[in-house]
């Protein structure tokens, strides 16, 4: 990771410690994904609203040039869309509903703006409360210990290596939120992927990945620190 924002009052130093420390290392993965082909288009798709074709555009103004999405690719109930907010939660809390691949922004007057994501897969997945601690575009990726030792090939983006720079490749995409639970780095992220063909899938390991151009979305709307709940299902059971 790179030096945390002056906000968060974190020092670089202090970051890099809680991502080798934290226990919820022990659960979590550090982001990545799987070998998973793309999914084939289908010819015979219908034409697609050009409202969606722009706001999944290519975006050649960034650090580093996004393409645009291939809407094919993509079931069309994960385009971004703003919608009745079906959580129950107040204004500003991020909502992961891992039973329906959605991640709702709830908004005032019972809206929300619901985005489609990609979840870890089995035995990689974290559910709970936390708080949106920080962001940042186009983050440094450092793998946790664990991950390491499991994938010795990535040895090179260690901490100590100064982990692996912001690009396209990155696994953390365009922009990275971070997922602090009782003041620790859960190592948990909502981060952006060029993988846009596995949203509503669980491949990762273990973060919620968003289509690039919807984290960008997201991170603009987003004000730290917010609220998280990652749950099954929009609205808790009571």
């Amino acid at each position: 990771m790179t030096t945390t924002p002056s906000r968060t009052g974190l020092s670089r130093r202090q970051v890099l410690t809680l991502a080798a420390s934290s226990a919820a290392s022990l659960t979590l993965a550090g982001c990545t994904t799987t070998d998973i082909q793309p999914v084939a288009v289908v010819p015979e798709t219908p034409s697609i609203d050009p409202s969606f074709v722009s706001m999944y555009r290519a975006m050649p103004e960034e650090d580093f040039p996004i393409p645009a999405v291939d809407l094919r690719r993509v079931d069309r109930q994960f385009y971004r869309q703003f919608v009745d907010d079906p959580t129950g939660e107040r204004p500003g809390t991020v909502v992961v509903d891992t039973q329906s691949f959605f991640l709702y922004l709830v908004l005032p007057d019972g809206k929300a703006m619901r985005y489609g994501v990609g979840l870890g897969r089995a035995g990689f997945t974290w559910s709970g409360e936390g708080v949106i601690q920080w962001k940042r575009p186009w983050p440094v990726w450092t793998p946790p210990a664990e991950m390491i030792a499991r994938q010795p090939e990535l040895e090179e983006f260690s901490a100590e290596n100064g982990g692996q720079p912001p690009g396209l490749d990155n696994p953390l995409g365009a922009r990275a939120l971070y997922i602090f639970q009782n003041g620790q780095d859960t190592l948990y992220r909502l981060h952006g992927s060029p993988e846009y063909w596995t949203i509503g899938r669980a491949v990762s390991s273990g973060c919620v990945r968003l289509i690039n151009q919807d984290i960008i979305d997201l991170y603009d709307r987003v004000s730290i620190p917010s609220p998280i709940i990652v749950r099954s299902g929009p609205r808790a059971i009571a």
